[in-house]
């Protein structure tokens, strides 16, 4: 079990998938991820939706302009910000959509395991660290 899929001389022993208990610790990280990046998500969406509720209506003609220009900007980036949340959640369900078929921690470049450190801290990751590297060089 301690075979990490790094191993190329013997392919026979090589781990190609993650096991049950593993895969349970990956679901409970991703189902937190989620609840808390839906919370952020009616929350951004709240702060675009909500009309402004202080009026500018007796204030000078100058500040209505300012304020009526702010509240379209921050508008526009909790917009920016709900849309990238809303990816953000998809990509945790996707995940977890992996972790029932069986696809979950494998790289769809490689196709070798995906380190547990990364899917820590990246959950949804579908690329290794050495696929991504490949990936951001090819950018350049």
């Amino acid at each position: 079990m301690a075979n990490n899929g790094m191993d190329n001389n013997a392919p026979t022993a090589t781990k190609t998938r993650y096991g049950k208990e593993e895969l349970n610790e990956f679901r409970q990280i991703i189902v937190e991820k989620l609840r808390k990046a839906k919370d952020d998500l009616e929350l951004l969406t709240e702060a675009y939706t909500n009309h402004n509720e202080n009026d500018t209506n007796d204030t000078s003609p100058t500040f209505k302009i300012l304020e009526e220009g702010y509240s379209v900007l921050s508008k526009e980036e909790n917009s920016r910000l709900a849309a990238r949340q809303q990816k953000f959640i998809t990509n945790l369900e996707n995940a977890l959509v992996r972790i029932q078929n069986g696809s979950y921690g494998v790289c769809r470049v490689t196709r070798k395991l995906i380190s547990k450190e990364r899917l820590r801290s990246v959950p949804h990751a579908t690329l290794s660290i050495e696929a991504k590297l490949q990936q951001n060089q090819q950018r350049r």
